[in-house]
């Protein structure tokens, strides 16, 4: 997805390049998805801290984008793998035609709503 020149210039090359710890996560095990890790390898992988990466796998696992045995975990249903991403792109397409949600905003306006 493009960017304006304004934040391609005024942004450093980590903040064009930020990725979550769950993409990390989905990336690295996709891309091997022919072998099952265990949580300190995909750690070592992927630069997720050790003391997070319990948490990101099982977020994953409850989404079906991973599953485990024992303490192996690997790539999970990979058609949901790929219609997560595919989902995530359209949403970031869309925030940058029409400007990101703002929760409060929208706190805001159900609280005035509820209570007519």
């Amino acid at each position: 997805m493009p960017i304006d020149i304004e934040t391609f210039t005024e942004s450093d090359d980590e903040e064009l390049t930020a990725v979550t710890n769950a993409e990390r996560v989905v990336r690295f095990l996709y891309q091997n998805n022919d072998k099952a890790f265990t949580p300190s390898e995909i750690a070592d992988a992927t630069g997720v801290k050790k003391t997070s990466i319990g948490t990101v796998l099982r977020r994953l696992e409850e989404q079906d984008l991973l599953e485990h045995k024992g303490d192996y975990w690997a790539i999970g249903n990979e058609q949901a793998v790929r219609d997560t991403f595919r989902f995530h792109r359209n949403m970031d397409a869309l925030d940058e035609q029409f400007g990101a949600e703002d929760l409060e905003e929208w706190r805001d306006h159900a609280a005035t709503n509820s209570s007519e």
